[in-house]
């Protein structure tokens, strides 16, 4: 089996729709970069990602941020598993379906137990911000196997 790392660099360009988060699977993403600390991943917009006035529904963008973030720690070989202590999102535009939206991660300050990881989600070319989130983990004790599939 392979290194988080090394799994998220062999998709590069492909749909990520094997790693270890059902949600990651089910946002069905397509990796677009990946660095130490970085992710950058490009989501289509489905219908089931809309609210009734047929934009990306907020909790679905709020996913979106969550799970990019957490996989930018797996993408990172962090050896522990990290949970969530807050996630903030503010909304600035929408898409809608059929859309194409770019959610981009950096890790913005890791500590011993802390780590502080922002996201910010775009129209297809980076012209209209649609939504920035920032998240802080905790390092629990619970380690991730040696070899796995990523975030």
């Amino acid at each position: 089996m392979l290194k988080p790392s090394e799994f998220f660099i062999q998709h590069i360009g492909q749909e990520m729709s094997t790693s270890l988060s059902p949600v990651l699977n089910w946002l069905k993403p397509t990796l677009l970069a990946v660095e130490k600390g970085k992710l950058v991943l490009q989501h289509k917009v489905r219908k089931e990602m809309t609210n009734p006035m047929g934009i990306l529904h907020g909790g679905i963008t709020a996913a979106i941020i969550d799970d990019a973030i957490g996989a930018t720690l797996f993408a990172y070989d962090e050896p522990h598993y990290y949970v969530t202590i807050n996630l903030v999102v503010d909304y600035f535009a929408s898409a809608k379906e059929d859309h194409l939206i770019i959610a981009e991660t950096i890790m913005v300050k890791k500590g011993r137990q802390i780590v502080n990881v922002s996201c910010e989600v775009w129209n297809e070319n980076r012209t209209r911000l649609i939504a920035k989130g920032y998240s802080n983990l905790l390092r629990t004790e619970r380690r991730k196997p040696e070899e796995s599939t990523g975030g």
